[in-house]
């Protein structure tokens, strides 16, 4: 049974920091491409960073280019998403995905699995 759960979410100032986790269990972790995507309410899904099995990112939103990084740990079987310098456009629900395929044309894919998904709030 596929499992991926988030963890690390909540209230965080603009212009703080925020590292949310993903921890993976029930596939090979290690043979994957990872994902980040997020939804504020009323919007649609955005695709917010990939990374592929080896560790490289292979995409990163313009709307948070430069301030969020993803990496991953394949002994862990951990995702991450360091956020720095939030902004409140940034508050959403952000859901960890096992990536099936994807487009850089139009940013967006599909997803074999996605987790519960955790709340960011970003807010003073």
């Amino acid at each position: 049974q596929v499992r991926l759960v988030e963890s690390g979410g909540g209230l965080v100032q603009p212009g703080g920091s925020l590292r949310l986790s993903c921890v993976a269990s029930g596939f090979t972790f290690n043979i994957f491409t990872m994902s980040w995507v997020r939804q504020a309410p009323g919007k649609e899904l955005e695709w917010v960073s990939n990374i592929d099995r080896a560790g490289t990112p292979t995409f990163y939103s313009n709307n948070v280019k430069g301030r969020f990084t993803i990496s991953r740990d394949n002994a862990r079987n951990t995702l991450y998403l360091q956020m720095n310098h939030p902004k409140p456009e940034d508050t959403a629900t952000y859901y960890c995905a096992r990536l099936a395929s994807f487009s850089p044309n139009t940013k967006s894919g599909q997803f074999h699995d996605r987790g519960q998904g955790i709340q960011v709030t970003v807010s003073s």
